[in-house]
């Protein structure tokens, strides 16, 4: 069945950026920057490309991206490949001042669909809610590393030599996850499997030989995939991709530290688990994650922060912290440390109460100081929504169905590491 065109708006900001706004219209600020049309933070996923930014919702469809076009020049290499000749013309004509904008429509093209999965899959390196709390796998770092190298490589024409682009970046992602290289063989080797999941394998691991090839890279993981490519697929022993991905890091949401004993229970409860405010891998993305208890012990009154740690957490050396504010005084900070699956911190609060005042109000988060970009606007209904779409996701990757092969259909079909973590979430 034939889609109907996209929609699409070209106009010039008092800035000079000229934006590309694909499906609802999206207004700018009062100032000329842009407005993310996606959303902000972890509602949105976002690439950097040749002279412009392209944002897609990823809890709307992928469809088309907002692009932010700061360099026209260098932008008009993919402009027309994404958004057709028509837009590519419309945004030179804004830019050299002919047009103050133009209405168009457009068709998603392979490179704009391409781009779409490229940007979701960057979205979820850094955003995809793991929780063993909530019971939502992590994905294998590896395997998700190998396939955007491959997809970085098929989108090359989104990418120019400037090296201002952090998401081309097909050698290194290559030469960090090579570790994943052999896995893949393997479970592109075995059989049986699906037959989308088989020409997807294949599709990914010539891509990075090619990629590998044209960068110039080597080593014995490389030239084992080569010898495997030159060699005729055939049915090795069957293999489940949660066999060969399967952590085994015992984890049992142990406790880091015993708690303080004695002491009067003054409040105890859940803090505000905000992703913005640390790098991924290090907390359990669950809301319940931040648990908090206050206590009086004669004069001092002391607080202890438990965090469940991400399954991936790194086992020391990193200066986590919780905030905590009471009553919307000024915020103390608390170290926590890391152990086991748990991290743990206590502190003294300077905290006086007279008699017969309401019990204190308690806000404690956790952030990475030097990382943490200060509070996010998501909200609780935003993260819901991220676990939701996640949810159905790997549903999907589970139940491998085929795909179409066209444009509209690429951003919504599983990752690699996708299935992978569905067959071994109900472990997890």
């Amino acid at each position: 069945m034939a889609r109907a065109g996209i929609d699409v708006h070209v106009a010039r900001g008092e800035d000079g950026t000229i934006r590309v706004s694909a499906g609802p219209a999206v207004d700018r600020a009062e100032d000329g920057s842009a407005v993310a049309a996606a959303g902000p933070g972890c509602t949105g996923a976002v690439l950097d490309v040749a002279g412009a930014v392209l944002v897609w919702p990823v809890l709307g469809e992928p469809g088309l991206p907002v692009a932010e076009v700061h360099d026209v020049g260098r932008a008009q290499q993919w402009l027309w490949a994404v958004y057709g000749e028509r837009t590519a013309t419309a945004v030179h004509a804004c830019a050299a001042g002919e047009s103050a904008g133009a209405r168009m429509t457009a068709d998603m093209t392979a490179l704009a669909g391409g781009a779409a999965r490229l940007g979701f899959g960057h979205w979820a390196s850094r955003w995809w809610p793991a929780s063993y709390v909530d019971g939502i796998p992590a994905l294998e770092p590896d395997v998700l590393g190998l396939e955007l190298a491959a997809l970085t490589h098929r989108c090359q024409q989104l990418f120019d030599d400037f090296g201002d682009q952090p998401d081309d970046c097909v050698a290194e992602l290559i030469e960090e996850h090579e570790a994943g290289l052999d896995p893949l063989i393997q479970w592109w080797r075995a059989a049986p499997q699906p037959a989308d999941t088989a020409r997807q394998l294949e599709s990914v691991l010539r891509l990075i030989d090619d990629a590998a090839d044209s960068a110039g890279l080597d080593g014995s993981a490389l030239r084992r995939l080569r010898s495997s490519l030159d060699q005729r697929r055939q049915g090795g022993t069957p293999v489940s991709p949660g066999a060969l991905f399967a952590r085994h890091d015992g984890y049992a949401l142990t406790a880091g530290e015993p708690h303080l004993a004695g002491g009067r229970v003054i409040a105890r409860g859940s803090g505000t688990n905000d992703w913005r405010r640390y790098p991924p891998g290090f907390v359990d993305s669950s809301e319940h994650a931040v648990s908090w208890t206050a206590r009086a012990l004669g004069a001092r009154r002391l607080i202890e922060v438990e965090v469940v740690a991400h399954v991936a957490a790194p086992a020391g050396g990193a200066p986590l912290v919780a905030e905590v504010r009471v009553n919307g005084g000024h915020p103390d900070r608390v170290f926590l440390a890391g152990r086991d699956d748990m991290w743990t911190g206590r502190a003294d609060l300077d905290l006086r109460l007279p008699a017969g005042a309401m019990p204190p109000r308690f806000e404690v988060g956790v952030l990475l100081p030097g990382f943490d970009p200060g509070p996010g606007p998501e909200g609780r209904a935003d993260r819901d929504a991220i676990r939701a779409l996640v949810r159905r996701r790997l549903v999907a990757a589970a139940q491998p169905l085929a795909h179409d092969g066209s444009p509209h259909d690429m951003p919504s079909r599983p990752f690699l590491a996708e299935t992978a973590a569905a067959a071994t979430g109900e472990d997890y």
